[in-house]
């Protein structure tokens, strides 16, 4: 049975409006060229999800045409710097060399209304002297909730290189295909991400896996690792159940801080839908 559309809901227009908003707050200037962000996670609400289900690929299509329109309509030059009665200010931006990557999904999360639309785009940045020579990911998210837009950005160190020693890998299979992720910091996070959730390891799977499921911990001092689960449908360890690390009260969730101690090998089930082979780099 379709479902009514209510007063305020999410049109095809509104999102591409609010994918292009995003773009222009994410845009970072270097010192020839200005960089946008690339790939955008676009979360509607259920009821709008459904009824733009059949055009969500003309969405994306026209999405980034629109984008393209706005980059070309920020680098035209201005009367007076054609006439070269003043120079040009702020560097071009440059279109992503491996285009737009648009995605459109269901928001899952709680106390979200029809209209609603969350935007979560990223931005790969070369290596500067402001960040201490590393490269780092600019993610900028914005939201249209109840008409009222927002918007934040935040920095975060790039993915590991290969060279970089790893202290475990977990290989696992998502709806993108085989994968293996290098840990190389002590602490990461697991899950399926989204609005206001940074994950480390993202994985692209079913709403039976939490935004934020599980975290990942290595005791820097002894080198064992131990799994804290934060999940709503819970977490498995070589086919045992974890301890869940959260409590609810009133309505608000409590982390107990909670963790399971890690063999150096280990088959960790997420909710009984993805599983992730885990070893740690001192068993070889």
């Amino acid at each position: 049975m379709d479902r009514p559309v209510t007063a305020n809901a999410a049109t095809a227009r509104d999102i591409i409006v609010e994918i292009v908003r995003n773009m222009r707050e994410g845009i970072e200037p270097l010192r020839f060229t200005a960089l946008p962000p690339a790939i955008f996670d676009v979360y509607l609400h259920p009821d709008d999800m459904d009824r733009l289900r059949g055009i969500l690929p003309r969405i994306a299509e026209e999405a980034a045409r629109a984008l393209d329109a706005e980059v070309e309509a920020l680098n035209r030059d201005t009367l007076a710097e054609r006439l070269k009665l003043t120079r040009r200010s702020e560097p071009k931006i440059a279109v992503p060399e491996g285009g737009w990557k648009i995605r459109v999904l269901e928001n899952t999360d709680e106390g979200v209304e029809p209209g609603d639309i969350a935007i979560h785009s990223e931005l790969a940045l070369p290596a500067k002297p402001d960040f201490a020579g590393g490269s780092m990911t600019k993610r900028i998210a914005t939201r249209r909730m109840g008409g009222a837009q927002s918007s934040a950005q935040t920095y975060e160190p790039a993915p590991a290189s290969p060279e970089q020693p790893a202290y475990a890998t977990l290989e696992y299979e998502d709806a993108g295909g085989r994968k293996t992720y290098r840990m190389t910091k002590d602490e990461i996070v697991i899950g399926r991400g989204g609005r206001d959730y940074w994950t480390d390891l993202k994985l692209d799977t079913l709403p039976d896996v939490s935004r934020e499921h599980l975290r990942l911990r290595r005791d820097p001092a002894t080198g064992a690792f131990y799994l804290k689960d934060l999940s709503r449908l819970g977490a498995t360890i070589d086919g045992q159940p974890a301890p869940s690390s959260v409590e609810e009260v009133d309505g608000h969730k409590r982390d107990l801080n909670i963790e399971t101690p890690l063999p150096p090998r280990a088959r960790i089930g997420l909710a009984g839908v993805i599983f992730l082979d885990f070893r740690s780099a001192s068993n070889g």
